[in-house]
């Protein structure tokens, strides 16, 4: 993957469309909903209680997915739109709303071309979400158009550093190309790089590192097998090699290994990510 967040993007509009067509794809693959229910659940109400959600603001969650954030967001009172590029992680958290008695709204976009005017939201938020979209400019820069002046910005992203941020580097050999001009990910991840993206469009209150504790998994296998089944672009990278096996078993030893080397006696496991917090600069 290029690390130049200004390498040249042109394309055409149909190559556009193919690229949108393939990380909806990607990520309806497995069972998504089920990482962000049973090992990264507690991360939603953490981006919401940093941000300061409050009743009758207007939020949008961009790359929502099933609503680890959305829903939280909508517990606290506020009009909250989760937003996401893959209509099956939608129609998971439109039931995972109604039962729990929430009204939100579900809305198929791309974090890259949002469908919304400008200035047309208190609060912006995303957690391990935006950070997917592999222009990063080009969302940074709708982040910005839809939150109105003086509105907040909150997002969660998985470091290069961290045990996510290994796990990619780790599949990166393993896994289809990315498009050309893409920046990595966990990029989101690096203060640096947050800051640079957003610029002086933002006045920060709070970046920092932290850590989530992981307990679902006894063995390192057993994380393995569980991202292997659920994690779209774990099962990307697999589908990619599915014809060699000697790949698919180097691929295999390789995620246990990483696990192995952070999983406890105890079976924890911690995740750095960066949550940052700010308000948008009245221009």
């Amino acid at each position: 993957m290029s690390t130049d967040s200004h390498t040249s993007t042109s394309s055409t509009p149909a190559a556009t469309q193919e690229l949108k067509q393939r990380h909806r794809a990607m990520w309806a693959l497995g069972d998504y909903p089920s990482v962000a229910a049973e090992v990264i659940g507690s991360l939603g109400q953490t981006l919401v209680d940093a941000v300061g959600i409050r009743p009758g603001e207007r939020v949008l969650d961009v790359a929502a997915g099933s609503g680890n954030a959305s829903l939280p967001a909508a517990r606290a009172g506020a009009e909250v739109v989760a937003s996401d590029l893959t209509p099956e992680l939608l129609e998971v958290g439109r039931r995972l709303a109604a039962a729990d008695g929430l009204e939100l709204a579900w809305d198929e976009g791309d974090a890259e071309d949002l469908p919304y005017p400008d200035a047309s939201f208190d609060v912006v938020l995303s957690c391990v979400g935006v950070m997917f979209a592999p222009f990063h400019e080009r969302s940074a820069s709708e982040l910005l158009r839809v939150l109105r002046p003086g509105g907040r910005v909150g997002l969660i992203s998985w470091t290069p550093e961290g045990f996510i941020g290994q796990m990619f580097a780790t599949m990166r050999p393993f896994a289809p190309a990315p498009p050309p001009g893409a920046t990595p990910p966990v990029r989101w991840g690096d203060e640096t790089h947050l800051r640079h993206l957003l610029g002086d469009a933002v006045e920060w209150d709070a970046v920092r590192r932290d850590r989530l504790g992981v307990d679902t998994f006894d063995r390192a296998e057993a994380f393995r097998d569980f991202f292997k089944e659920r994690y779209g672009p774990t099962v990307a990278a697999y589908r990619s090699i599915a014809d060699e096996p000697e790949r698919v078993q180097a691929l295999d030893d390789a995620l246990a290994g990483l696990a192995g080397e952070h999983l406890t006696p105890e079976g924890t496991m911690d995740w750095e990510y960066l949550v940052a917090t700010g308000r948008r600069t009245h221009d």
